[in-house]
């Protein structure tokens, strides 16, 4: 029998424990399918039955249970840490309002307020707002975004379109939707299956790595001057993840690169879509690494700790100007319209993630990091495996001259009290903001703990 509204109840939380590890992973087995995972032949598996602050309480199949330092935000998202009041109450309270609603022809507080708080931190006059549901998503947006500015105006002179393509750096990582993966690297990427069905756009060599010699951007920066010109006519634009590259590689470049990019796509008329789903909101050091590098973008793409980790939810911004170019084309309206789109619950623990940066506390915490992590690592350059140390703001990668093993290494890390998940070549860092400094010691004595674990393979 289903309930009215005027009879139904409050459903209240279960006070059951939850079952055992070895049952949840043993189920988790029969029926899920975890990213970049095989089915036949998976890798251990840790249940989580607890977290808060920066700590996670992990138990594994045989009912070992550890509580450890998370080292990865959640695959970078959780900059505030686990359950953290401001974010929870921002959630409670909405809940207690409505959870969902479409977005087409309706509007709610908490998307309006988010939007603004967006755009007042955002850089330059990007004041026009799209939210989406991820980060490949928002990727997805702006290509369209750029598509059909320059649908708009080819149109406008009467001309033929021949703008379609994309140029991306060598190294970049942009999502794994369709057309995400086709400006992600196609060598080094994790798309080569895919090949044959994602379109073939243009891929510039990977900028010199932070603290180059002026010399080598010089040389890089005339090689992109020439190979945007020669294909000014066939490009709608171009996409780069700004100083740092995340999944890519974890490359930190010269932020002179960005500046070059954002010279050419001026001078075309190309569409600058930068992508800081990871680098956003603090993460590099500045608020945003293009504000850093004292640009601009046509598009910025923004996601991750927009939520604080706690809901799925990105954003796409631009000004209000190219808005009006788009939707002066044919189509008269921007050509995608995500089902949860703007929605409350996300909208509202965004807006309370972002009230959180706007008190400004990240500004100390994100250079102590970086700091800590500098020189908790620094030995680790004697090893003779290690090819390089990169810090950058609240990010460590330590790369080695051969893929890492993935199972040794979170293992070796688990053993000294954090939570890894190193991939290729790389052990590398995202902590939450609010790690103290003892954590970092943990962090730092974890990764050299799987440098040493790689050592003795």
């Amino acid at each position: 029998m289903s309930l009215s509204p005027t009879t139904a109840t409050a459903v209240r939380p279960s006070t059951c424990p939850p079952p055992p590890a070895d049952d949840l992973i043993r189920r988790d087995r029969a029926r899920l399918w975890h990213p970049y995972a095989s089915t036949t032949a998976p890798g251990p598996l840790q249940a989580v039955t607890d977290a808060e602050g920066v700590r996670l309480t992990l138990t594994d199949e045989a009912g070992v249970s550890r509580r450890v330092i998370d080292g990865m935000s959640s695959w970078w998202c959780m900059i505030h840490g686990y359950r953290h009041p401001v974010l929870d109450a921002a959630v409670h309270e909405q809940a207690a309002r409505f959870t969902h609603v479409m977005f087409g022809g309706l509007t709610h507080a908490p998307a309006v307020q988010l939007a603004e708080s967006l755009a007042d931190l955002a850089p330059g006059d990007l004041d026009r707002v799209f939210l989406a549901d991820s980060g490949s998503v928002t990727v997805e947006v702006a290509l369209k975004m750029a598509r059909q500015y320059q649908i708009s105006r080819t149109q406008a002179v009467g001309g033929r379109l021949t703008r379609t393509r994309f140029a991306a750096l060598e190294g970049g990582y942009h999502g794994d939707t369709l057309g995400a993966m086709s400006v992600c690297d196609p060598v080094t990427g994790m798309h080569a299956a895919f090949a044959d069905s994602l379109p073939r756009e243009l891929f510039l060599p990977r900028p010199p790595r932070l603290g180059a010699a002026p010399e080598a951007v010089a040389v890089w920066a005339d090689r992109v001057r020439t190979v945007l010109h020669d294909h000014r006519d066939v490009l709608a634009g171009v996409i780069c993840e700004p100083v740092l590259q995340g999944a890519g590689g974890m490359w930190s470049y010269d932020p002179e690169a960005l500046r070059v990019l954002r010279e050419v796509t001026h001078a075309y008329d190309l569409v600058l879509v930068v992508d800081e789903i990871a680098t956003g909101f603090g993460r590099t050091g500045p608020l945003f690494a293009s504000e850093g590098a004292g640009i601009v973008p046509d598009v910025l793409c923004v996601g991750k700790a927009m939520t604080g980790g706690y809901l799925t939810q990105a954003a796409v911004l631009t000004s209000d100007r190219f808005a009006r170019a788009v939707s002066a084309g044919p189509q008269r309206a921007l050509m995608h319209g995500p089902t949860f789109m703007a929605n409350p619950l996300a909208s509202a623990v965004a807006l309370a993630s972002l009230e959180l940066i706007r008190a400004g506390a990240w500004r100390a915490q994100v250079p102590r990091i970086e700091q800590r992590l500098a020189a908790g690592l620094a030995h680790l350059t004697d090893s003779p495996i290690v090819t390089d140390v990169r810090v950058l703001g609240a990010t460590a990668a330590v790369e080695l001259d051969h893929p890492v093993d993935p199972w040794i290494a979170a293992r070796a890390a688990l053993d000294a009290g954090v939570w890894l998940r190193p991939f290729g070549r790389l052990v590398y860092t995202m902590p939450p903001y609010i790690v103290t400094d003892d954590d970092i010691a943990t962090i730092t004595a974890a990764i050299a703990a799987v440098v040493h674990a790689e050592e003795a393979r």
